[in-house]
């Protein structure tokens, strides 16, 4: 993965959702979160098909926001997010999973 790709993150707002491209790893996360912070209000959705990677900060941040702006409707599955959902024991929502 070229150093580019991997120290860049925009969020945008695209109607009621909150869009994500590039990478969601430890090095981006603070920028990613102070971009999606002035774009919450509002959002119902994390559009997550333009991030090519995840790690457990990115996840975290992810279930920070949706549990900031009550968002339940999450777009798409990034290298890495499905097995970190699962061993964070994370439901769809990105809220911890009953059980």
């Amino acid at each position: 993965m070229p150093i580019a790709e991997a120290t860049t993150i925009a969020v945008t707002r695209r109607g009621d959702a909150l869009v994500f491209d590039g990478v969601l790893t430890r090095p981006v996360v603070a920028s990613a979160w102070r971009q999606a912070q002035p774009l919450l209000s509002g959002a119902r959705q994390l559009a997550l098909g333009g991030v090519s990677h995840i790690d457990s900060a990115g996840l975290a941040m992810l279930s920070a926001l949706a549990r900031q702006a009550g968002i339940a409707d999450i777009q798409g599955s990034p290298n890495g997010y499905a097995e970190l959902r699962t061993a964070y024991r994370l439901d769809e929502s990105l809220a911890c999973a009953a059980g």
